[in-house]
């Protein structure tokens, strides 16, 4: 099998690991199907079993969601994948901003963000111009938003305002321009598989996110007074379930379920290495850098919203894009791809 998937071209490598995914996600979807159709007509397991349901359900449609995003800007070539990604930081940043507070004034800042900043970044893409679109955005925008909100003559909350423009052009869109650049990278040797990095990066990152969540679901912390299971489950009980390290921005979030997905997630990014430039170490090294960058980010979003007072990027969970709250899918990945970007273009030079 190994030496029949080498003997293919890189086109037909990448079409091969498309068909297996898809493959893997129907059939998990068909059982998931299957299992909340038997629900619906006998049910057998209480609120709980259904919440942790739904929400394995809700992490199910997200990777589907990542997965036919990045078939299509394979199957399209990296030109039309850079006009799709453009298009998602669009609609991502516009939830981010519809969520937030805007005034008159900010007007002209925000035809600027979406109509000027927005297509230059990610025509600098594009164009392979990795030295200035790395530093378009933190150099030359971050200096022009403050001087045309200055000029619309409305000084109240001015910090607070520009801030808020800024923060969300880093995340949806700079951030988020630094996943189809990486298929622009060019290895000595590994020319035409730069999906496989794009691949590599989105399914450690998902890896990381689901693994988390799982323990949190599994092993939530207990109240004092509650009473511990025993044996084995009972020893991971006390190991996993401790309480949240910050309460008031994650309730599930804490060191060691941290901890355990940053490890599991790692050891799998090794374990891929075959698709990718990396030696096995280097893949295991790749690997903890994303998911470290990801999940923090995801930890940052988290306490964005409860600033904002919502649980998701969408008014009682439907986006403004309709998609559910698309900012949601992909802000681990909008923290992670640039880490990992420049990672990767620092350590191998290219």
């Amino acid at each position: 099998m190994n030496a029949f998937l080498r003997n293919l071209t890189p086109t037909q490598q990448v079409a091969a690991l498309f068909v297996i995914v898809f493959g893997l996600l129907t059939v998990v979807s068909i059982v998931t199907l299957l299992v909340g159709f038997r629900e619906r007509r006998n049910a057998a397991h209480g609120e709980g079993w259904l919440r942790e349901f739904n929400d394995f359900r809700a992490l199910l449609n997200t990777t589907w969601f990542m997965v036919v995003v990045f078939w299509i800007g394979w199957a399209l070539g990296p030109s039309v994948a850079t006009v799709l990604f453009a298009i998602i930081s669009f609609f991502a940043l516009r939830e981010f901003i519809t969520l937030s507070p805007t005034r008159r004034g900010d007007h002209r800042s925000l035809i600027l963000a979406f109509f000027v900043v927005l297509p230059i970044q990610f025509l600098l893409v594009g164009t392979a111009r990795f030295d200035l679109f790395t530093v378009f955005i933190p150099v030359y925008v971050f200096i022009a938003i403050p001087v045309v909100s200055a000029l619309a003559n409305d000084p109240s909350h001015f910090l607070e305002r520009n801030a808020k423009l800024q923060w969300g052009i880093t995340v949806c869109v700079y951030g988020m321009s630094h996943v189809p650049a990486l298929l622009l990278l060019s290895f000595p040797g590994y020319e035409g598989k730069s999906a496989f990095l794009v691949f590599f990066l989105v399914f450690v990152v998902q890896t990381c996110m689901v693994v988390q969540h799982l323990i949190a679901r599994q092993f939530a912390h207990l109240p004092a007074d509650a009473p511990q299971p025993a044996g084995l489950r009972g020893r991971l009980q006390r190991l996993l379930g401790r309480a949240p390290f910050a309460p008031n921005v994650s309730r599930s979030f804490n060191w060691a379920s941290w901890g355990v997905g940053m490890a599991i997630a790692s050891v799998v990014g090794a374990l891929m290495s075959f698709i990718t430039p990396f030696k096995f170490g280097q893949a295991l090294a790749m690997a903890l850098i994303a998911c470290v960058a990801g999940s923090m980010g995801h930890l940052v979003m988290k306490a964005l919203k409860r600033d904002r007072g919502i649980p998701n990027w969408g008014p009682k969970g439907v986006g403004v894009t309709g998609a559910n709250g698309l900012l949601d899918r992909v802000d681990a990945l909008c923290f992670a791809a640039p880490i990992f970007f420049h990672s990767v273009r620092w350590y191998f030079g290219v």
